[in-house]
């Protein structure tokens, strides 16, 4: 056999490799049924049409492995431009539950300690007139018991409070992630892009990630959906505040980009419990902040990083998203090994998500 033959013989079967990496066959649900692609697709065009989403990309895990991808839509609407599989979204929130796993990896270091005073790694000056602050730690930012509000641009006021004692109650604190960030960037001793490189290093390399990051990068700029917002009309987001005032920061609990095959890479690793040790996934997924008590009587609980409930629910962990015209949801079952991520280019990207859950939850004959 000729060399050029022979190379196009290598790479016709690592074409056929990878794509049944992402067989359509054999999909199990939650509950263990079968499921086929076509009864996903048609689920999924039907939601899209009724909620107006543009886009959206999606990834269905059996057995910590990806069984079902999907893109559908456009990621730029007006030019009739596709979703493809190098389309990047924003992971919005979900940014949390990655974030957590990197904190762990600080924590196995010997660099934190979750139960130390941030104060101590780095003092606070948009907060230090308030003495309470000295009582705030990793754990409680993690679970959202800091005392923080989500964002102080959203207070009256404009100015870093805090609401109630620190670990007294549960509060939804994207300000309390983002110091926490500050104080891993002051640990290394290096700034915000040093912060995403050792973030690359420790987590994404060693899963595997390609193209996810939360400093938005040349590759994301480059392929990035646009977004668009509950009436459908698109965004002018690089004009947008948040944009502009959050462009080359390492943002925590908000600026993930990622699309499903990358990020669900990071879901089965953490099915695995790859990375990090048994007892720093014992961490994550301890229920720390009760959350709500469902109609059912279900509790659902924080944990660091993670939602995550009561029985039938207490091996699922999930998390959704939602930035201005990027909204997101995954869920895992970290027994059974299964789990499904979906990004979308719209504000309804959550809805869709725990409607996915439902349909995921059918019992068939």
């Amino acid at each position: 056999m000729k060399k050029d033959s022979l190379k196009k013989s290598i790479l016709l079967l690592l074409i056929t490799s990878l794509i049944n990496c992402y067989s359509q066959d054999n999909i199990k649900n939650l509950k263990g049924f079968d499921i086929s692609s076509d009864s996903i697709n048609t689920f999924l065009k039907t939601r899209m049409d009724s909620l107006h989403i543009p886009g959206l990309s999606i990834a269905v895990i059996n057995n910590s492995n990806v069984v079902y991808h999907k893109t559908l839509g456009y990621a730029n609407l007006e030019k009739k431009l596709p979703v493809t599989n190098k389309t990047i979204f924003e992971g919005a929130s979900m940014s949390k539950s990655v974030f957590s796993t990197f904190v762990m990896k600080f924590v196995e270091e010997g660099k934190l300690d979750l139960d130390k005073p941030m104060y101590e790694y780095l003092p606070y000056e948009d907060i230090a007139y308030d003495e309470r602050y000295k009582r705030i730690t990793a754990r409680m930012i993690l679970s959202h018991r800091s005392g923080f509000p989500n964002w102080r641009e959203n207070e009256d006021d404009k100015k870093l409070k805090i609401k109630f004692d620190p670990d007294t109650d549960y509060g939804y604190s994207g300000e309390g992630y983002q110091y926490l960030a500050m104080v891993l960037k002051h640990i290394l001793g290096t700034d915000w892009n040093g912060l995403e490189t050792y973030f690359q290093k420790e987590i994404a390399k060693p899963l595997g990630l390609e193209h996810t990051t939360f400093i938005e990068d040349s590759y994301a700029l480059k392929h990035k959906a646009e977004p668009y917002n509950k009436e459908g009309d698109w965004i002018d987001w690089k004009n947008e505040y948040w944009y502009k005032k959050d462009k080359g920061i390492f943002v925590s609990s908000s600026s993930i980009r990622s699309e499903p095959i990358d990020f669900s890479k990071w879901m089965i690793g953490v099915m695995n419990k790859k990375i990090l040790s048994e007892s720093s996934y014992k961490e994550l997924f301890k229920h720390h902040s009760k959350i709500t008590t469902l109609s059912t009587g279900v509790n659902v609980y924080y944990s660091l990083g993670f939602i995550t409930a009561d029985s039938p629910y207490h091996n699922t962990y999930f998390h959704g998203g939602s930035n201005d015209g990027f909204t997101c949801w995954y869920m895992m079952d970290i027994e059974k090994k299964w789990g499904y991520v979906v990004f979308t280019n719209s504000m309804y990207g959550e809805k869709l998500g725990n409607e996915l859950w439902d349909y995921f939850e059918k019992e068939y004959e």
